[in-house]
Protein backbone atom coordinates (compact mmCIF):
# COMPACT_ATOMS: atom_id res chain seq x y z
CA UNK A 1 0.00 0.00 0.00
CA UNK A 2 1.21 3.50 -0.79
CA UNK A 3 2.25 5.28 2.39
CA UNK A 4 0.85 8.58 1.17
CA UNK A 5 -2.07 7.21 -0.85
CA UNK A 6 -3.59 5.20 2.00
CA UNK A 7 -3.92 8.22 4.32
CA UNK A 8 -7.42 9.74 4.28
CA UNK A 9 -7.82 13.49 3.74
CA UNK A 10 -9.94 15.39 6.27
CA UNK A 11 -12.47 17.75 4.68
CA UNK A 12 -12.61 21.06 6.61
CA UNK A 13 -15.90 22.88 7.17
CA UNK A 14 -16.92 24.98 4.18
CA UNK A 15 -15.26 22.74 1.58
CA UNK A 16 -17.37 20.76 -0.88
CA UNK A 17 -16.00 17.96 -3.05
CA UNK A 18 -17.74 16.63 -6.15
CA UNK A 19 -16.31 13.46 -7.70
CA UNK A 20 -16.85 13.12 -11.44
CA UNK A 21 -15.66 10.67 -14.09
CA UNK A 22 -12.77 12.76 -15.43
CA UNK A 23 -12.19 15.35 -12.69
CA UNK A 24 -12.83 16.11 -9.05
CA UNK A 25 -14.10 19.58 -8.11
CA UNK A 26 -12.87 21.03 -4.82
CA UNK A 27 -14.65 24.25 -3.78
CA UNK A 28 -13.95 26.27 -0.66
CA UNK A 29 -13.92 29.78 0.78
CA UNK A 30 -10.94 30.93 -1.37
CA UNK A 31 -12.13 29.49 -4.69
CA UNK A 32 -12.56 26.35 -6.74
CA UNK A 33 -10.02 23.89 -8.19
CA UNK A 34 -10.35 20.98 -10.60
CA UNK A 35 -8.21 17.88 -9.96
CA UNK A 36 -7.90 15.35 -12.82
CA UNK A 37 -8.76 11.73 -11.98
CA UNK A 38 -5.70 9.49 -12.31
CA UNK A 39 -6.09 6.10 -14.04
CA UNK A 40 -6.71 2.98 -11.92
CA UNK A 41 -7.70 5.04 -8.85
CA UNK A 42 -11.08 5.58 -7.24
CA UNK A 43 -11.95 8.46 -4.96
CA UNK A 44 -14.78 8.31 -2.44
CA UNK A 45 -16.10 10.88 0.01
CA UNK A 46 -16.87 9.08 3.28
CA UNK A 47 -18.38 11.45 5.83
CA UNK A 48 -15.79 14.16 6.51
CA UNK A 49 -12.92 12.34 4.77
CA UNK A 50 -11.75 11.60 1.23
CA UNK A 51 -10.37 8.10 0.64
CA UNK A 52 -8.35 7.20 -2.46
CA UNK A 53 -7.98 3.53 -3.45
CA UNK A 54 -6.37 1.75 -6.40
CA UNK A 55 -7.45 -1.21 -8.50
CA UNK A 56 -4.22 -3.29 -8.55
CA UNK A 57 -0.65 -3.44 -7.24
CA UNK A 58 1.28 -2.60 -10.40
CA UNK A 59 4.08 -0.03 -9.94
CA UNK A 60 2.30 2.56 -12.14
CA UNK A 61 -0.91 2.13 -10.16
CA UNK A 62 0.93 2.63 -6.88
CA UNK A 63 2.48 5.83 -8.23
CA UNK A 64 -0.89 7.16 -9.43
CA UNK A 65 -2.41 6.28 -6.05
CA UNK A 66 0.01 8.53 -4.16
CA UNK A 67 -0.21 11.25 -6.81
CA UNK A 68 -4.03 11.35 -6.70
CA UNK A 69 -4.05 11.69 -2.91
CA UNK A 70 -1.32 14.40 -2.97
CA UNK A 71 -3.15 16.44 -5.65
CA UNK A 72 -6.42 16.26 -3.69
CA UNK A 73 -4.70 17.24 -0.44
CA UNK A 74 -3.03 20.22 -2.16
CA UNK A 75 -6.39 21.31 -3.60
CA UNK A 76 -8.13 21.08 -0.21
CA UNK A 77 -5.33 23.08 1.46
CA UNK A 78 -5.36 25.60 -1.41
CA UNK A 79 -9.08 26.42 -1.22
CA UNK A 80 -8.92 26.77 2.58
CA UNK A 81 -5.53 28.40 3.36
CA UNK A 82 -3.92 29.15 -0.01
CA UNK A 83 -0.23 29.00 -0.88
CA UNK A 84 2.49 31.62 -1.02
CA UNK A 85 6.17 31.85 -1.88
CA UNK A 86 8.45 34.75 -1.06
CA UNK A 87 11.30 35.92 -3.28
CA UNK A 88 14.03 38.45 -2.45
CA UNK A 89 15.90 40.67 -4.90
CA UNK A 90 19.52 41.42 -3.98
CA UNK A 91 21.83 43.70 -5.95
CA UNK A 92 23.00 47.27 -6.28
CA UNK A 93 20.72 49.20 -8.63
CA UNK A 94 18.06 46.47 -8.73
CA UNK A 95 14.53 47.86 -8.33
CA UNK A 96 11.02 46.49 -8.08
CA UNK A 97 7.63 48.10 -8.76
CA UNK A 98 4.05 47.09 -9.42
CA UNK A 99 1.84 44.45 -7.87
CA UNK A 100 -1.40 42.60 -8.50
CA UNK A 101 -0.99 40.73 -11.79
CA UNK A 102 2.08 42.53 -13.21
CA UNK A 103 5.44 43.64 -11.82
CA UNK A 104 8.33 45.56 -13.35
CA UNK A 105 11.93 44.98 -12.31
CA UNK A 106 15.25 46.66 -13.03
CA UNK A 107 17.72 43.74 -12.89
CA UNK A 108 20.86 45.23 -14.39
CA UNK A 109 19.81 44.68 -18.01
CA UNK A 110 19.58 47.48 -20.58
CA UNK A 111 15.79 47.32 -20.32
CA UNK A 112 13.26 46.89 -17.50
CA UNK A 113 11.90 43.37 -17.15
CA UNK A 114 8.10 43.01 -16.95
CA UNK A 115 6.40 39.88 -15.67
CA UNK A 116 2.67 39.21 -15.96
CA UNK A 117 1.27 36.48 -13.70
CA UNK A 118 -1.31 33.98 -15.01
CA UNK A 119 -4.93 33.96 -13.88
CA UNK A 120 -5.36 32.93 -10.23
CA UNK A 121 -1.93 34.11 -9.03
CA UNK A 122 -1.39 37.39 -7.16
CA UNK A 123 1.93 39.24 -6.93
CA UNK A 124 2.56 41.67 -4.07
CA UNK A 125 5.70 43.73 -3.63
CA UNK A 126 7.28 45.16 -0.51
CA UNK A 127 10.58 47.01 -1.01
CA UNK A 128 12.81 44.28 -2.49
CA UNK A 129 10.52 41.34 -1.75
CA UNK A 130 7.97 39.65 -4.03
CA UNK A 131 5.19 37.48 -2.57
CA UNK A 132 3.55 35.07 -5.00
CA UNK A 133 0.21 33.79 -3.68
CA UNK A 134 -2.75 31.79 -4.94
CA UNK A 135 -4.84 28.69 -4.34
CA UNK A 136 -3.13 26.40 -6.88
CA UNK A 137 0.17 25.09 -5.45
CA UNK A 138 1.54 24.16 -8.88
CA UNK A 139 0.85 27.60 -10.39
CA UNK A 140 2.34 29.45 -7.40
CA UNK A 141 5.52 27.36 -7.56
CA UNK A 142 5.78 27.74 -11.35
CA UNK A 143 5.41 31.54 -11.22
CA UNK A 144 8.00 31.80 -8.43
CA UNK A 145 10.42 29.64 -10.45
CA UNK A 146 9.87 31.74 -13.60
CA UNK A 147 10.53 34.99 -11.70
CA UNK A 148 13.67 33.51 -10.11
CA UNK A 149 14.90 32.36 -13.54
CA UNK A 150 14.91 35.99 -14.78
CA UNK A 151 18.10 36.64 -12.76
CA UNK A 152 19.37 33.64 -10.80
CA UNK A 153 21.54 34.43 -7.77
CA UNK A 154 25.24 34.27 -8.55
CA UNK A 155 27.70 32.66 -6.10
CA UNK A 156 30.27 35.50 -5.79
CA UNK A 157 28.22 38.47 -4.52
CA UNK A 158 24.80 36.82 -4.17
CA UNK A 159 23.18 39.24 -6.63
CA UNK A 160 19.93 38.13 -8.24
CA UNK A 161 16.49 36.83 -7.28
CA UNK A 162 16.35 34.09 -4.65
CA UNK A 163 13.71 32.39 -2.52
CA UNK A 164 13.42 33.95 0.95
CA UNK A 165 14.50 30.72 2.67
CA UNK A 166 17.20 29.83 0.11
CA UNK A 167 20.85 29.89 1.18
CA UNK A 168 23.32 30.93 -1.52
CA UNK A 169 26.66 29.19 -1.05
CA UNK A 170 29.33 31.81 -1.68
CA UNK A 171 32.57 31.20 -3.54
CA UNK A 172 35.88 32.90 -2.79
CA UNK A 173 36.89 35.51 -5.36
CA UNK A 174 40.31 35.86 -6.94
CA UNK A 175 43.18 34.99 -4.64
CA UNK A 176 45.32 38.08 -5.37
CA UNK A 177 49.12 38.31 -5.61
CA UNK A 178 51.47 38.19 -2.62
Amino acid sequence: MSRIGKQPIDIPAGVTITVGDKEITVAGPKGQLLVPVQPKTTTKVEGTQIVVTRSDDEPKSRAWHGLQRALLNNAVNGVTKGYEKKLEINGVGFRLSGGGQEIEMALGFSHPVKYKAPEGVQLTTNKMEITVSGIDKQKVGQVAAEIRALKKPEPYKGKGIKYADEVIIRKAGKAGKK
